[in-house]
């Protein structure tokens, strides 16, 4: 079973940039397809990006599509969240997932791993 830990949250200025960490253990990361999710207080957890297994593709969610960029290095067992041109709303737990077996990237229920979430603010 992998085990996922995030990293790379705090506190942030809008327009301005963080990268998350999502770092594997127990398990080689290139098995995994990977997404990426958060929640704000109050609101649903919400898809944010997604990759296969080799990064050869990605998906986004429209709010962050052209801000956000996810990648990996299977050789670190780390995936990554480049997240620029934050605004206000970005505010919220972001959490990694993983998963084995292709399907609807940006259903959480589908994913089988999940890391314990950072929190990430951005002041206005």
């Amino acid at each position: 079973q992998v085990h996922l830990v995030e990293s790379g949250g705090g506190v942030v200025q809008a327009s301005g940039s963080l990268r998350l960490s999502c770092a594997a253990s127990g398990r080689t990361l290139s098995l995994y397809h990977m997404g990426w999710f958060r929640q704000a207080p109050g609101k649903d957890r919400e898809f944010v990006a997604a990759m296969t297994w080799s990064g050869g593709r990605t998906w986004y969610a429209e709010s962050v599509k052209g801000r956000f960029t996810t990648s990996r290095d299977n050789g670190m067992n780390t995936v990554y969240l480049q997240m620029s041109s934050l605004k206000p709303e970005d505010t919220a737990v972001y959490y990694c997932a993983a998963r084995h077996l292709s399907g609807r990237y940006n259903v959480g229920p589908e994913y089988d791993h999940w890391g314990q979430g950072t929190q990430v603010t951005v002041s206005p």
